[in-house]
């Protein structure tokens, strides 16, 4: 039987029009988490970070941090207000974390699960590296409608054993994220609010809410703002800057 000619003509037409009409691979969890990790903390920048801190009786603690980061696992805040707290910044570089206090000798090293501000953000929340540098995608699933990644921690220096986290699938940032100890315990969840443009045109959401099964009836909330790409010597990014930092602004 002769080949139909325009049966070829079809299926070569089909072949053509694959990528156009929707017939391209799936997403793999470690391009989700890749694009979760870009479209939150867009490369080299600066922002700024408000925590409000608040009590199961209504009381609220306010704090302003700067926020600088470089490449995937270089971090420096300071701390802008209250005055209580001008002047103090702390430095993240991978799993080493330090805490600068003006009139202290030296920067004190401190770990990911104590928090400079208290409340329930602790450090590692606050100097949050890419989720790609701490975590390897364990599985990927869906669940209505969103991606929802199971992350396990690559060393037992990161904050969070696994984190459970579920992605929007068109603009690839996350609604939630339980925390897990090794244990299996529930430590917090975060809840990612107000997808907005947050300054240089970056899309993402503005606020992340915390609580924790831990810390009956406190909440926090971090709210992020003025985003600017700047890239920084690395210098900035060194024990010996942290005094200087200030003189950046």
């Amino acid at each position: 039987m002769k080949p139909n000619p325009v049966s070829s003509a079809f299926c070569l037409m089909l072949i053509i029009m694959a990528p156009m009409i929707g017939f391209s691979e799936p997403l793999t969890g470690e391009q989700i988490l890749e694009a979760v990790d870009r479209n939150l903390q867009p490369g080299d920048l600066e922002m700024y970070r408000k925590i409000i801190n608040i009590e199961p009786d209504g009381t609220k603690k306010e704090f302003v941090l700067w926020f600088l980061k470089k490449d995937r696992d270089k971090v420096v805040t300071l701390f802008v207000s209250p005055a209580s707290e001008t002047g103090r910044a702390t430095l993240r570089l991978g799993d080493n974390m330090w805490l600068y206090i003006p009139n202290v000798g030296k920067p004190i090293r401190i770990t990911s699960m104590q928090s400079v501000v208290g409340g329930v953000f602790n450090n590692a929340d606050i100097m949050r590296l890419d989720y790609g540098v701490e975590y390897d995608v364990a599985t990927l699933s869906e669940d209505q409608g969103q991606y929802v990644l199971e992350l396990k921690a690559k060393s037992g220096a990161v904050a969070y054993d696994r984190l459970k986290m579920w992605v929007l699938k068109k603009e690839l940032v996350p609604t939630r994220i339980d925390c897990f100890a090794a244990t299996g315990m529930l430590i917090k969840t975060l809840n990612f609010k107000e997808i907005k443009d947050i300054g240089d045109g970056v899309v993402r959401p503005a606020v992340m809410e915390t609580d924790s099964p831990l810390y009956k009836g406190y909440r926090s909330i971090m709210v992020s703002a003025n985003l600017k790409k700047r890239s920084l010597p690395d210098e900035v990014f060194t024990l010996n800057y942290l005094s200087r930092v200030k003189d950046l602004r």
